[in-house]
């Protein structure tokens, strides 16, 4: 996840950090979406603490839940405390959602959110490292990310240019970037990569982006 005003969690720590050093405590969030109220915990060490962040806001403010088939595979790419992929499990029934994220206090709040919402049976959460174990090759219909953008453009190409070739034929990938944060030269390289991407809204400061495989 990222934001405009977010480049670091509590004690200067990165929230991309595998294993931050402060001190953990968990915080309360209730986020409001797509019309359900979900109550969740996050943490110190992981991106947005106590709350649900402005990019993530819109993104939901400015789609719909997708309409998927059951057993629909989806992806929560850089998920934070989970809210994203528990978003998705909720709204579309039968979605199956991994939650991916390196920060493992990440997961393990996704994990506990899942299981309070009663998804753990449709929400698994894991390192990048870990999917490809379990499953590799694995592709999906959906992939919905605010993705972490000051990991720094090389890093951040690397990550999508690793995830974008699993969407599955047909499918797509939903991103929430702040303009500031080069949400319009983003969406110009994906389309050079064979991604060609649109502006689903703008509100705020945030771009809301689609990207498909070139002749989907």
């Amino acid at each position: 996840m990222d934001e405009q005003t977010d480049g670091q969690t509590d004690g200067g720590e990165h929230y991309f950090t595998a294993d931050p050093a402060v001190p953990f405590k968990r915080a309360a969030v209730v986020a409001e979406v797509w019309g359900r109220r979900l109550e969740l915990a996050s943490g110190s060490g992981v991106f947005a603490r106590g709350r649900l962040d402005v990019g993530t806001a819109i993104l939901f403010r400015e789609t719909q839940p997708p309409v998927l088939a059951p057993g629909s595979r989806v992806l929560d790419l850089g998920c934070g405390y989970g809210v994203i992929g528990l978003a998705l499990a909720v709204c579309v029934p039968g979605a199956v959602v991994t939650a991916v994220d390196v920060n493992e206090r990440a997961l393990l709040l996704t994990r506990e959110n899942a299981a309070a919402l009663g998804l753990a049976d449709r929400v698994t959460a894991a390192t990048p490292d870990a999917v490809e174990a379990a499953g590799p090759g694995a592709t999906y219909d959906e992939i919905w990310s605010n993705p972490p953008i000051r990991i720094g453009k090389e890093a951040l190409h690397a990550l999508l240019l690793t995830w974008l070739p699993r969407l599955a034929p047909g499918g797509r990938a939903v991103l929430v970037v702040g303009k500031n944060l080069g949400a319009d030269s983003l969406q110009r390289w994906l389309g050079e990569q064979g991604f060609p991407t649109t502006r689903l809204a703008s509100a705020k400061g945030f771009r809301v982006l689609e990207s498909r495989r070139a002749g989907d």
